[in-house]
């Protein structure tokens, strides 16, 4: 795989400094990589986009899902992965992450992560939908991810990790054999570095989390813009299954016009027991399936749209009411705050709930030690495409995959730089071009892509809706190329130019393959394709960006997830 040539319009970075590996992001996926590739004696920079407990991870609520309990086994929590990914899990990725899982939770709790426990002083576990056993350690009650972000930050500190924060990831930066020599970063605000600059190393991780700020609605942070994909992209990675967007059944409803980042009602609450209703108060995910409310995450989201459209609603509810005001302050306390900050006491009134944007299981292709088509780079976490999700990511396997890819990333990079004396020397990056060689839009296009994609490619997808959004997002596309072409000129750099960009290069990516394929799996569900179609579809859509901006979209031969060129090479 070569490069694309295609950068980011930005000044030629001002001052540098050199690793023996870089890594993009601060969640449960960065910081892992980060700490065991500098537990293998590796020189290790962390780059993040705000502070480094501000990422995806901190919002997790549910918990982590590992076969920890008395009874569970790997298998068990194998069998209910592959079921939520409705056939498109790479079977040997989604065994690697049940079986190591385990033990990679425990080591995070031996870093300090503390999970809640009985008074025999075992795990509490709970169940999340998809679930058949009681397999979610969480913390705090519902702020697991803040528990789990709080002990990785403090021990990435303890032991003298070098970070670079307030740091938007601009490209990665290739020798003159398409190799990884690092990434073009901005530092935003006064600090040891400011303005572009650059991070050179023969290996960089991305753990640059999700891209749910492409719709108007979503349970990300403001950071998640899809900075990772569209890096990737590029470089000339390649991506895959991004038309599998997880919308989570049960987002607090603010109203119709809401945009921006949404309080998420983790679906533990359902898995203590609480019921999906309609304003009537009653029980419709009853019948639909074996696990009513604690279906897969796709199932329950259908059903609640399915009810909102039969009686032209605009939100059901969540009712959980019994739990009485004890069980609500001390197992979710952060969404009674939540809650309560909202004017909705759910000790005595259901809560209004709607889907909403949440998880991308589909990014940058890996394989199983989180490698991309282009060598030297990585990818872990939301980012990455590691083939355990398929079409549709199970509760709290994500946090799991994070912990997990990082770790194998980790051992990869340790053991590719043992054969040189530990300390691989670093590429020489090919100069930095002159011309822009990517048109950015202006900040203002942020919210007209969320439009069309809230609009056009959300939860229910159509031919229609999606060549409507494909239409208005490649005039946004070309309106900034014709200008480039024709002038040079285009969008002023700076973070919020930057982020339209990356949005608009994922849109495009995400509206492709949501169109190209024609059935409902997992996530992806068409209007005009109701049914699931395993012989035509049962494989998986691969894209990436040609040199002259425009995609190349392909569909694999079969389900089975297609090797990296790492991989190939090893064969």
């Amino acid at each position: 795989m070569t490069s694309t040539g295609i950068r980011l319009h930005a000044p030629a970075p001002g001052w540098s400094i050199s690793a023996d590996v870089v890594v993009v992001g601060s969640g449960v996926a960065g910081l892992t990589a980060a700490l065991r590739c500098e537990a293998a004696g590796l020189n290790t920079v962390v780059v993040t986009k705000a502070r480094l407990d501000d990422g995806s991870t901190r919002w997790a609520q549910g918990g982590i899902a590992a076969a920890l309990g008395e009874g569970d086994t790997p298998e068990q929590h194998l069998d209910d992965t592959l079921v939520a990914g409705a056939g498109l899990c790479d079977e040997d990725a989604v065994r690697f992450l049940v079986t190591e899982g385990p033990d990679a939770v425990r080591r995070l709790i031996e870093t300090g992560a503390h999970f809640d426990e009985s008074a025999e002083g075992d795990l509490e576990l709970t169940r999340e939908g998809g679930h058949h056993r009681r397999r979610i350690a969480h913390a705090g009650g519902d702020a697991t991810g803040a528990e789990i972000s709080r002990a990785l930050v403090e021990a990435v500190r303890a032991r003298g990790v070098r970070t670079v924060e307030n740091a938007l990831v601009l490209d990665l930066l290739t020798d003159a054999d398409g190799r990884t020599a690092g990434v073009s970063l901005h530092v935003m605000g006064e600090g040891q570095h400011d303005g572009v600059g650059a991070v050179h190393a023969p290996a960089v991780v991305l753990a640059t989390g999700g891209m749910g700020q492409v719709f108007s609605a979503t349970t990300n942070p403001p950071v998640s813009t899809g900075d990772g994909v569209a890096l990737a992209l590029r470089a000339g990675a390649e991506v895959s299954d991004l038309e599998f967007v997880q919308f989570h059944p049960t987002v607090l409803f603010l109203g119709p016009d809401a945009e921006g980042q949404q309080p998420l009602v983790s679906e533990a609450v359902r898995g203590e027991g609480a019921h999906l209703v309609d304003a009537d108060g009653v029980r419709f995910m009853l019948g639909q399936h074996e696990l009513a409310e604690l279906a897969p995450r796709d199932i329950v989201a259908k059903g609640i749209l399915r009810r909102m459209q039969e009686q032209d609603a605009e939100h059901m509810f969540l009712d959980a009411r019994h739990f009485g005001a004890e069980m609500w302050e001390h197992r979710f306390p952060t969404i009674l705050a939540a809650c309560r900050a909202h004017g909705i006491d759910p000790v005595h009134e259901p809560i209004p709930i709607a889907p909403a944007a949440h998880h991308a299981s589909g990014g940058v292709r890996t394989d199983s030690r989180g490698r991309t088509t282009v060598p030297g780079l990585y990818a872990c976490g939301e980012v990455a495409c590691t083939g355990v999700h398929g079409a549709n990511r199970l509760a709290s396997n994500s946090l799991l995959e994070g912990l997990v890819y990082a770790e194998r990333i980790a051992a990869d990079i340790a053991d590719s730089h043992a054969g040189d004396g530990l300390h691989a020397p670093v590429p020489a990056p090919v100069e930095h071009p002159q011309r822009p060689a990517h048109p950015l839009l202006g900040a203002e296009a942020r919210f007209a892509i969320q439009r069309i994609m809230t609009e056009g490619a959300g939860v229910l997808r159509s031919a229609e809706s999606l060549a409507k959004a494909a239409d208005q997002l490649q005039r946004l596309h070309a309106e900034a190329r014709d200008a480039l072409d024709e002038n040079g000129k285009t969008a002023e750099p700076g973070v919020d130019t930057w982020e339209s960009t990356n949005l608009l290069c994922v849109a495009r990516v995400l509206v492709a393959a949501a169109a190209l394929r024609e059935e409902t799996r997992g996530c992806h569900w068409r209007e005009d394709h109701a049914d699931r179609d395993d012989t035509a579809w049962r494989r998986h859509i691969v894209v990436r960006l040609n040199p002259d901006r425009s995609l190349a979209v392909h569909t694999t031969d079969t389900a089975d997830f297609p090797p990296t060129r790492q991989h190939q090479q090893e064969q």
